[in-house]
This record gives C-alpha cells, structure tokens and sequence, in this order.
C-alpha cells in the first residue's frame, strides 16, 4: 500500500469514527480508486433529521481539523438534505435518510470495492 493510500485510510478512520460518535448510521465506505480519479474513498451516512447531519459533519470537520487534514469543499450545509465534504483523497457525503435512498450512491459506485470493519482496522 502506497503512503498516499495509508494517508487516505487514516482520514477514512478518523471520519467514520467522527460519523459514529454523532450516532450516523448505515455508514459504507467504498474504495473508488479503481474506477474513478475522483478521490481514493466515499463514504457515506445518513442521519434522521438535519441537525443531526449538520453536526455529523461538524464533527468530522473537527477531527479532521485536529488530525491536520483540511476540507478543501463543503456544499449543500444549509440544507442538509445531502451534504459533501471533498478532503481530496475521501469524500464525506452525509444525507438525511430520504435522499440517501434517493440518490443512492452505492449502487451508482457499485463497481467501486465495499470495505469492511477488517479492511479498515
């Protein structure tokens, strides 16, 4: 594994934990290195109403911060129905429920690699 590829899973960890401590759920992680040049990682998780997606990324944003790692690019904060956070190799996409069923990320990314607990540790 390349030191660009470690540095991505690092940040993967560190959003995934911040996304779990403000209880987001159904949380996948997709290694799209494969199949696009758009980052290294998705992930992506919902929460049940829109303050709660905001500080699901507030949170992430925070412990990004503090591990050094700068989001280059949030979009759709005012609403949250559907907020991306571009860190260059992951991209954060916290959804409210509805959306996420929606605009079903995982089945467009399908043919991207779907991480598990192991794959990460």
């Amino acid at each position: 594994m390349s030191e660009q590829q470690n540095s991505a899973l690092e940040m993967v960890k560190i959003a995934r934990k911040a996304l779990e401590d403000k209880k987001g759920q159904n949380i996948k992680i997709i290694d799209i290195s494969k199949v696009s040049v758009l980052a290294d990682y998705f992930i992506i998780a919902d929460g049940s109403n829109p303050n709660q997606v905001q500080a699901m990324v507030d949170n992430v944003e925070e412990a990004m911060g503090q591990a050094g790692y700068r989001c280059r690019q949030i979009e759709g904060y005012g609403t949250a129905n559907w907020i991306l956070m571009d860190y260059g190799d992951i991209i954060v996409h916290a959804f409210n429920r509805e959306d996420r069923l929606f605009y079903d990320l995982e089945r467009i990314w399908r043919d991207g690699k779907f991480l598990t607990e192991d794959d990460i540790k």
